[in-house]
Parts: structure tokens; sequence; C-alpha cells
């Protein structure tokens, strides 16, 4: 018999710890006003997520959609996995159903750490040769988890070395306002740098000046000391 979404309802349960899931309400921001108010947990680890994920990494799509549905983060969390491990299974037709519905359910891929686990491996995996215009609508969102969506996507870019994506988003989200976003571009761009430290300069020569502290601090962070303060002096001069 084919599992259904009640059914990984029931493992994530098993796993559940009360004194974790009040520690996550704090560390996920769910107080009112915070960018994860509402948020409810029931207070998995990490690896627990992965066996659930592994285990019915077979549920059908629709069911799949229903663990998105729930209120409940881990829910959302293991149905995102699910979607991860499927797509990289999957024939190009199935790869499309996976990809089209990840972009319906944007607003239950809200917070960090779901869009982390999921976008680049399937929104960036299905992009990898295909255009890229969707990642630019989603970057000029009004919905934050959307425009993280897009950064965050361009790991599975960065990865194969290639890093147009990145530093055109990056410059398109200059002026973004949100911390979040800061550091996701920077942690973008820092995975550039690791890989070619000529083209992270050369976007930093561009732009320092103008990047939000916390964007630019994530960005040089493995640098050597003298180029790190050289960079953050140029900002201090804006």
């Amino acid at each position: 018999m084919a599992s259904r979404a009640s059914d990984v309802r029931a493992d994530v349960r098993r796993s559940a710890d009360p004194v974790r899931a009040k520690l996550a309400k704090g560390y996920f921001k769910t107080g009112p006003g915070e960018y994860g108010e509402g948020d409810r947990f029931l207070g998995l680890k990490a690896a627990d997520l992965r066996r659930v994920a592994a285990t019915y990494r077979d549920l059908p799509l629709p069911e799949v959609e229903r663990l998105l549905a729930s209120p409940w983060h881990e829910d959302r969390a293991a149905g995102l996995l699910i979607m991860a491990h499927a797509y990289a299974k999957a024939d190009a037709k199935g790869q499309t159903a996976i990809y089209r519905c990840y972009l319906a359910h944007t607003d239950r891929v809200n917070n960090w750490d779901l869009v982390d686990m999921s976008a680049p491996h399937i929104v960036g995996r299905h992009l990898a040769h295909r255009s890229r215009r969707t990642l630019y609508r989603l970057a000029r969102s009004g919905n934050l988890w959307e425009r993280r969506i897009a950064i965050i996507s361009t790991f599975h870019f960065i990865r194969d070395g290639e890093f147009d994506e990145t530093l055109a988003l990056a410059g398109l989200l200059l002026g973004e306002e949100e911390d979040l976003i800061h550091k996701a571009v920077g942690w973008a761009l820092r995975e550039v740098g690791k890989r070619d430290r000529g083209v992270l300069e050369a976007f930093l020569d561009a732009h320092a000046e103008r990047m939000p502290r916390t964007m630019l601090r994530y960005a040089i962070e493995r640098f050597p000391q003298r180029l790190r303060k050289r960079y953050l002096a140029r900002r201090r001069l804006r």
C-alpha cells in the first residue's frame, strides 16, 4: 500500500521533543512581528527529519502537498526533503511536476532552513540548463522567502563552477532591507570566492561601498585579515 501524508506525520511525531520544540520557537523567530511569526514546532533533530524523508522518499506528490499544508514546521520540512529526494530520481516529466509544485507552494517554504534544504536541489537543479528568468521574478518578489529562494537556488550553479547568476542576483539584491537576505547573498558570494577569489574581488571592487554590512562581512569571511580590513574600510567611506 502506498504511503500517505498521515504516515509521515505519525513518524515525525514519534521523534518529537518538547524541550527542543520550545528552543526552536525562539531560534526561528516565531514571535509577533518576527519573520517566523506563528510557526509551530515539534522539536525534531535534523537527523530524524532526514531519516523520515528517506523512509518515505516515494511518497506521491499529492500527499507531499498535504505535508506542505501543515501548520507544523517539521511536517513541511519532511515534505520538502522528500521532494528533493524525489527530484533526483525522477524522469524529466516528474522533475517538471515537482518543480512546478514547489513554485506553487512557496508560501509554505516559509523559513530560512526550509529554503536552504530545498531550493538548490529543486529550483537550482531544474534551471541548470534552462532559462533563469524565474529567479529574477522571485528576487523581485515582495515575499521574503521567494527572494531567498532566488539566491539560494544558485548554490547549485556555484557547485558546477557557474557564477554569473549568483553575481547578477547579488547585484539586484544590494538594496535589500532584510537581514536574512543579506546573510544569504553574502553566503553565496563567499561560496563563489572559495572557488574563484578573483571573481569575488571583482564584484566587491564594484559594489562593496553599497553592500549592507552583514552581506559584506559574510562575503569576505574567508579573506586574509588585510583584505577584509580593506573592503570594510571602503564601505565605511560610503
